[in-house]
């Protein structure tokens, strides 16, 4: 009896995860095939899957009021949301690896780009913008910026991404922040 309630628990945190991880997969497969689309289907797909993001935060608000035991794990999932919403971090991909708390794909990430920015293969205003994506979530996760990385943050960053480290300050620990990559790594076992 005294496990009652773990098991739905555990099976509702895997249905969100798994509607999030659609949700942003949405998002960075439209980022891939925007060559393919015309303008107005790109920015109309674009709009109803920020629309189903805000809905499915919408349902994280209410759950996360009606019970406790699961404010912690979808805090994090609700600081991605508001993220991609917010369109903070423009790049779905980054969003995925922050939410996730991987660091060390968010560096391989960044070391890609340096050399696509230098065969030509990206060009500089994304770079700019997807560098900084990549270094604010790197220092949200903690991780020890160089100073050059913090100068480029400095002079580069915008004021989307200034709400973003203040929308995350807000929420408290670092452990709401991340409660979804602890599930994350959990799923990845299985």
């Amino acid at each position: 009896m005294a496990s009652r309630g773990k098991i739905e628990t555990s099976k509702l945190k895997q249905n969100l995860e798994e509607q999030l991880d659609r949700l942003m997969q949405q998002l960075q497969d439209l980022d891939e095939c925007r060559d393919e689309l015309d303008a107005d289907e790109y920015e109309e797909t674009k709009k109803e899957t920020l629309e189903q993001l805000s809905e499915f935060n919408d349902s994280l608000k209410k759950i996360m009021s009606g019970n406790m035991t699961l404010v912690d794990e979808l805090s994090g999932m609700q600081l991605a949301i508001q993220a991609a919403i917010s369109q903070a971090f423009k790049t779905p991909e980054v969003i995925r690896m922050f939410a996730k708390k991987q660091p060390g794909q968010l560096r391989t990430r960044l070391a890609e780009m340096d050399r696509d920015l230098m065969v030509g293969k990206l060009g500089r205003d994304l770079y700019t913008q997807q560098k900084v994506e990549i270094l604010t979530a790197l220092r949200k996760l903690g991780e020890k910026l160089t100073a050059d990385d913090e100068a480029f943050l400095s002079t580069n960053a915008g004021a989307a991404l200034s709400q973003f480290e203040r929308a995350a300050s807000d929420l408290g620990s670092g452990d709401k922040v991340f409660a979804l990559a602890s599930f994350e790594v959990e799923k990845s076992k299985q």
